[in-house]
This record gives structure tokens, sequence and C-alpha cells, in this order.
């Protein structure tokens, strides 16, 4: 068997040919079975595991570009199949270089174990133009997929510019307890997005005054459900508080693979796509984010109890179930990223799955089955107030927007695959 980096090579001195050949013939559907979604899925569960084991220092969004510049550069070398090889061969090899370069070159601490992936999926493809074809296809898509996300502004450092903290006064945001640390992510507002035309495309409208009927209700709410030492909030909801605490991106995942999971009677092509639109969409829904939360900085609950407003009266004790990530409440980043999410599953795999369950690194040994995407949504809504981080309000807005930005991506989706 060839290694990949022969591989590669021969992929490189005919690469010419993909792009000067024969002209190409449109992407059928494929016939049923030939592994293709086993290839699908293994390399889903690569770039799971890279990022996994490399992106736990880095901001979501930048884990999230890497996922998106991936599964783009592969769904971009599957549009189109030259005209004279298997598609199958072709098809799968083109997915697999087109996720491990853009891998490699995001996540080059991961090469060996990359490495080896691709050549797992080369050693079940027949040598031959198919896959020397698919391989050149699928690095040059990844190689154009890089060169166009350049300096766009989803590096770590990018994504957490400093802010400007305002003058202490009801309602506006200020660092919170314990640690009282800086604002982050308040750059993300200023990255370039996938598919929106701007960060503040579908910004939301202000949130009520903090004296109004709606923010003393919600405030209440958080005050009595999500305190550390609550004495309403049940064992249920604070296990799903706990478990809804980790990374929206780390939540995510195992869900986006059961829907791509769910459509392996699609074209590989298409499967590409649903891993590429949902990851490019939730980059895109977390710069929204960051533009409404920094356009509206909305003090935190804790800051609202502690310094007391309306009808709630001050209590410098209180403290939340868990500590208050710093950035402002308006809107909550784990619903926008449900609403997102929860859209792309549903007009791509339908909005009811088979049974499957998840776990929770901030809630060791709780297990969770779900049968429909909304399930999910409906969950981080109710976690973010029993934490005791989150107004409902924020909650509700999140969801919105996410919603908003995941229908404007899937309706501009065909941008985001255009073969370069």
């Amino acid at each position: 068997m060839k290694s990949p980096q022969t591989r590669v090579a021969l992929a490189a001195s005919t690469a010419l040919l993909v792009a000067s050949g024969a002209a190409p013939s449109a992407a059928a559907a494929p016939a049923p079975g030939h592994g293709r979604t086993s290839v699908a899925i293994a390399w889903y569960d690569t770039t799971a595991d890279t990022i996994a084991a490399a992106g736990s220092s880095l901001p979501p969004v930048t884990n999230s570009r890497t996922w998106a510049i991936s599964w783009v550069a592969a769904a971009r070398a599957l549009q189109q199949v030259p005209s004279g090889v298997d598609r199958q061969e072709y098809q799968d090899a083109a997915l697999a270089a087109a996720v491990h370069r853009a891998l490699v070159e995001l996540v080059p601490t991961r090469a060996p174990e990359l490495d080896a992936a691709l050549q797992q999926t080369l050693d079940q493809t027949p040598d031959g133009p198919a896959e020397t074809l698919g391989a050149a296809a699928g690095e040059r898509q990844a190689l154009e997929a890089l060169h166009d996300r350049e300096g766009d502004g989803l590096d770590a450092a990018s994504v957490n510019a400093p802010f400007t903290v305002p003058p202490a006064a009801p309602g506006v945001w200020q660092p919170t307890p314990p640690a009282f640390a800086p604002a982050i992510q308040n750059g993300t507002r200023f990255a370039r997005p996938f598919l929106l035309q701007s960060a503040g495309q579908f910004r939301l409208p202000a949130p009520p005054a903090p004296t109004s009927k709606r923010y003393q209700t919600d405030l209440k709410e958080v005050r009595d459900f999500g305190e550390l030492n609550s004495t309403v909030r049940t064992a249920r909801q604070t296990d799903t508080a706990n478990f809804w605490f980790d990374s929206s991106p780390a939540l995510w995942t195992k869900p986006i693979r059961v829907a791509l999971a769910a459509t392996s009677h699609q074209p590989l092509r298409k499967q590409a796509e649903l891993v590429a639109l949902a990851n490019a969409t939730l980059v895109d829904t977390q710069i929204a984010t960051s533009d409404s939360k920094y356009t509206y900085p909305l003090w935190r609950p804790v800051t609202a109890i502690r310094t007391g407003v309306g009808e709630v009266p001050a209590d410098p004790s209180w403290s939340p179930l868990h500590t208050t990530p710093a950035h402002p409440d308006y809107p909550s980043g784990h619903n926008t990223y449900a609403g997102a999410a929860e859209t792309v599953l549903t007009a791509l795999a339908g909005p009811r799955t088979a049974p499957f369950t998840l776990t929770s690194g901030t809630a060791p040994g709780v297990v969770r089955t779900y049968t429909a995407w909304h399930q999910l949504t409906l969950e981080n809504m109710d976690a973010r107030v029993w934490l005791g981080i989150h107004t409902r309000l924020a909650d509700e807005a999140g969801v919105t927007l996410g919603t908003d930005v995941a229908r404007y991506g899937l309706n501009h989706a065909q941008a985001l695959f255009h073969e370069h």
C-alpha cells in the first residue's frame, strides 16, 4: 500500500487533471451502502478527537471555525465527480484528504494521528485514478478554504479583544464574583462570518429595563432557583443545570453526529454539507451573539441580586450554583447555540430521531436520553436559570437569535459550497 505522503504527491501531480480535464459530471445520489457513511462518521470522529485533544484552551468559536473549515472543504470537494472514475472511491478519498489537510494545518500537533487516519481510509480505497484525483480535489479544496478564512478574526487573541467596562449603573454589566475577571469574547463581534452579511444582521432588540415587570419576574426566578443552596430547586433540576454547564460545542458534538448517521441514505456530499453547515452556522451564531451581548451589556443576575433592583432587595451574600462566565447576560450564548443547532438539524435530518444518550463533563454519572432536538433546547433554557447565571429572557432571546441566524444560513447555504 502507498503511504499517505506518496499518495498526496501523486494527487498533487494530477491536480491539474481535475481542474482542466474532461468536464465533470454533476454528483448523483450514490447507490446504498458502499461504506460511504462509515467514511463520513470516521472523519467526523477524527475531527471531534482532534479538537477535544488540542482545543481545550481555545475559545469555543475558534474550535467551531476548525470544524467549519475542514468540512466546508470536504463538501466543496464532493460537489462534482470527474467522468470515467468510480464515484465512491473518488469521494471517499476526497473527503478524507480535505478534512485531513485542513486539520493538519489548523492543529499541527495532531499530525501523526491525522496521518494514521488518512492511511486507514486510503488503505480501504483501491489504488487508481479515482483515489488519486479525489485526494487531489480534497487537498486543493482544503487549501482554498484555509486561504478563504485567513485573517477572519477568529483566532483566540482577536476573539478576546479587550472590553472597556462602562461605569456602574442599574442594568449595566460589571465583572462578576468571585474572580471579577475581564470580559471575554468581546472581539468575536468583529470577526468575519461565513454566511451572514454582518455581525449585527439579526441584532436583538434592547432587553427590558431592570425595573420592568418581565425583568423583575425573571430575576426573582433566578434568585430562587439558581441560588447555590436553593431550597426550591429539585435534584433533577440541579442535575440538568450541572449537565448543561459543559461547553456547547462539546455537548452538541454527539447530536450532530446522530443527525449525520440518520442521513446515511443520502449522498456523501449531503452528509458533508450537514456537518459543514451546522458548524459554519454555529460560528456565525457566536459572532451574532457577541454583537448583541456587547451592544446591550446587561448585568448578570449575580450583580443584580447582590445590588438589588426594583422589588428584588439587595442580597450581598447571594451566589449562583456555578460561577458566572465573564461576559454580559443578554443573550445566553448556550441558547443561541441551541437555537441554531436545532434549526439546522431539523431542516436537514428531521425534528425527531431514534433515542440517543448524552453525557456531560460537568455532570459525572448523569446520562440523558433524547428523541428530538427541541428537547435539548428546552433543557438549555431551564439549565441557565437553574445555574443562576442567566435570566430566562436572555435564554429565550438566545434561541430566537440562533434560529434567525440558522434560517439565514440554510437559505444561503449554496454560497458556502461553491467549488473553488
